[in-house]
């Protein structure tokens, strides 16, 4: 569950962060050369912001529900402690 929590804040932030183009993480969007050609318009490169920060977001969600996941078996866990064979 430490895991799954951690996960969640960091992969938020990182979607928040790519979503608002920050250009500290521009070494981590997928990009070519032609991508930087002065031809294409910015709109290019903002785009591959916005489907990185949407990954990330996904991946988040999948962080929520493996962290609920968790939560539920630790329930059943704790139930069967008490129960007398």
């Amino acid at each position: 569950m430490v895991l799954s929590t951690w996960g969640i804040i960091m992969l938020a932030l990182l979607g928040i962060f790519f979503s608002t183009h920050s250009a500290v993480l521009i070494e981590d969007v997928p990009l070519t050369d032609e991508d930087f050609d002065p031809k294409n318009p910015p709109q290019v490169i903002y785009e591959l912001y916005n489907k990185v920060g949407y990954n990330c977001f996904i991946a988040a969600a999948v962080y929520v529900l493996f962290g609920f996941f968790s939560c539920c078996q630790m329930r059943l866990n704790k139930k069967k402690e008490y129960l007398v064979h």
